[in-house]
Parts: structure tokens; sequence; C-alpha cells
């Protein structure tokens, strides 16, 4: 049989599917010109409307130039093939229909026989359920994932796409913002970071920003003091947060430098918002995948409007980096691992090996495809590693106490 090739992003953005999208285009370029490559616009959208774009012979010859920007030339949506009731809503399938069903035929009308999905675990386990329907209806086509989210918490890959680039924005976002504690007298600067479930990115940012802060030269006399640009708590979704024992311990932060700098996961303490939330009879904002629209419950507020009245702060600065950091271009980090991961999709999808590539943490890190049926979302951030202990310290934070697992 001929093979065709299909491209498709979707989820989030991230700094990592232009270049993904390049990378993959390149290798299938040098092993197999012969096949066609299509790309389906707007992710899962595309698949089901049949809007695709061809990778033309112009694309082939400058498929590099796509590693030099963000976000996706190809675009992305948030769609899940197994949420018929969200699908039919928004006018993607007919009532009567199996969007699975529909999605894998539409696939065998478009001639497609390998599919890459590159996106996170809500892309990869809907291709998951997508390559399960195709086995179990004998179709011949193959599906090979590349995992793509910052919040770096696929199940069970070591690192995601684009998540070490996301932490380098998020710190550089940090350099510019953190610059405006004495635009005013007693300024609480709170900087919300991408990271529904997992504080991973939050705290990655947090350790890039300071290894540039000490590796700085400060002027304490005339007032450039590394105190002040110093970040002085990091809250993420895995430990509890003690906002009485944090607002006692920054109290006197402010007292002495004049500013207090927080780094919040957009996902901690949702558990009181929503709960607040609900007491007051709001209903609670979800997507199509159940997750809680963050931008709409607005934790960096929340936490903004607690510790203003907490810490007696005349100014209160909340500045999200989300969308500064998704859309960056890929940095020479996940240039590299990109490549590598892209290299061996094409190499497993010509040989008709389905997964997602990652380096799998339960099989001695190697560099695989993993199984569709062991992907999963939701890997927590390691509160007890080493690196993120010396971090609270250095910051005189005390070590986290995990908290209870919560679905949000």
């Amino acid at each position: 049989m001929t093979k065709k090739v299909a491209l498709l992003t979707a989820g989030g953005f991230a700094p990592c599917l232009s270049t993904a999208v390049g990378k993959l285009i390149e290798r299938y370029t040098e092993v197999a010109p012969e096949i066609e490559i299509i790309a389906y616009r707007l992710g899962y959208r595309g698949l089901l409307t049949g809007d695709y774009l061809v990778v033309d012979d112009e694309v082939r010859k400058n498929a590099s130039v796509l590693t030099q920007f963000g976000g996706s030339p190809i675009g992305n949506s948030r769609v899940k093939l197994t949420n018929k009731k969200d699908l039919v809503k928004r006018g993607l399938v007919a009532e009567d229909v199996d969007p699975l069903k529909y999605a894998a035929d539409r696939l065998v009308a478009d001639g497609v026989t390998i599919l890459h999905t590159i996106g996170g675990d809500d892309t990869n386990t809907t291709a998951a359920d997508l390559a399960q329907y195709l086995h179990e209806h004998d179709y011949e086509l193959t599906v090979v994932g590349l995992p793509k989210t910052i919040d770096n918490d696929v199940i069970p890959i070591r690192q995601s796409l684009g998540a070490d680039t996301a932490a380098e924005m998020g710190a550089r976002y940090a350099k510019n913002v953190l610059a405006e504690h004495n635009a005013g007298a007693r300024m609480l600067i709170v900087h919300e970071v991408m990271g529904r479930n997992c504080g991973w990115l939050t705290a990655a940012t947090a350790r890039k920003y300071r290894d540039w802060l000490t590796e700085q030269q400060w002027l304490p006399s005339i007032g450039l003091d590394q105190r002040a640009w110093d970040i002085h708590a990091v809250f993420v979704p895995e430990a509890v947060i003690d906002l009485k024992a944090e607002a006692e311990r920054l109290s006197t932060v402010m007292d002495e430098v004049g500013c207090v700098n927080i780094f919040l996961s957009e996902g901690a303490g949702v558990e009181s918002i929503v709960a607040e939330m609900e007491a007051a009879g709001q209903e609670v904002p979800r997507d199509a995948f159940g997750h809680i629209r963050l931008d709409q419950v607005n934790p960096g507020a929340w936490f903004g409007k607690q510790f203003a009245e907490m810490l007696a702060a005349d100014k209160v600065l909340v500045q999200k980096s989300g969308y500064y950091s998704r859309s960056a271009a890929s940095n020479e980090f996940d240039l590299q691992l990109i490549g590598e991961m892209c290299e061996l999709a094409v190499d497993a999808a010509l040989r008709g090996e389905p997964g997602v590539i990652g380096h799998d943490e339960e099989q001695g890190d190697v560099l695989r495809p993993v199984e569709f049926s062991r992907i999963a979302g939701g890997k927590p951030f390691d509160i007890t590693q080493q690196w993120y202990l010396d971090l609270l310290e250095a910051i005189g934070q005390d070590a986290p106490v995990a908290a209870p697992p919560a679905a949000h």
C-alpha cells in the first residue's frame, strides 16, 4: 500500500509545535521523499471537517524555517473525539454519528496510512482512543504521537517537548515584571505561571530565574538590591499552602525589603477557590475535557487579594506569563530533543510501530514509542527533589508538605 502521512497539532500551544512539524517534514523528505504529507488544520477539528493543507515542494525544501517560530503553522483546537455531546453542540458531527468512526472513515477517505499527533495528554489520549478504534475495526493506519505540554506532566515520559523553553521564557518574562517592585511602596507581585495540576513549570521557571539572579552584580546602596528582585515564595498544586503561616513570614519580607514577589502555579489552591464559588452559588466553568477554565477562575487574582490584605500591600500586580511562554520558538535544548524524537517518530511510523515517542521513565529512560495504553496526564511534580528543596531554602521558604491528591 502506498503510504500517506498526516500531521496534526492539538491542545494548547507549546514552544515545540512549529519545530516538530518542520522536523517531521525534514525527516520524511530525507528518508522517504516519495511519501505525500498533509496537515490537518486546527487539530482534530480539521480531521472531522476534512480541512487540510498539502505539504508541497516549497515547504519540504524550506521546512527548517518552521523551527524559527513559535505557535503552530497548522493550527490547534481543543476537540475530544469521545465527547460526542460537545462535538454535536459545536456542529462538528451530527447527532446520529459515532465521532470515532467518522474520524476513522475520514482518514481512510483521505488515504492516510500514518497519523502523527503532536500534543499533550488530552491530544494523545484522544489519539489512543482513535488508535484503539482503528485497531478493533481493522483499519490499516499507524498513529505515532509526540508529547507536547509545558506542564511536563505526561506519564510515563521524562521530558515533554517545549517545557524547557517555556520555563526559560517565563524566567525572561519575570525579569521585567519583577523590576516593577519599586514602582510604589509595599508592592505585592504575583507571577502566575501555567500549570493546571502540575507545578513543574512554576518550579523550573523559578529555578531559571534565580540562576540569572545569582549571576548579576548588585548595587544595594543605590537601591539595586538582590533581595527586592528575588523570589520570596513559590506555590505549586502538589504542596499545602498555609496562607496564615506564609503571610506571617512574608510580612517580615515586606517590612524589610519593601516588596513581596510570588511565583504561583495557576492550579495551586484551586480547590479553595472553587469551594468559595460553589458556596456563592456560582457555576464553575469547564472545557470540553471537563477541566476547570482557569482563565475564568483566575487564581492569581484570588491569591493577590488574600495576601494583599494580610501583608498590608499598597499595590498588587498580578501578571501571567503563560501565553508569552507557550508561544515562543524552541530553545536549543528543545531543538535537540525535538530532533531526536521526530527522527524516531518517523522511523517508528515507517515500520508500523505505534505509540507516543518519549524517554520512558518506567523502562530505564529509554527513548522509544510508549504504548498508548500507558499514556496518561496528571503526572505530579516531585516536590521532594533536592534542587527544588534547595530553591525553597534559598528563598527562605519551609520544605513543602504534600497536598492531598485532587481532581481539578
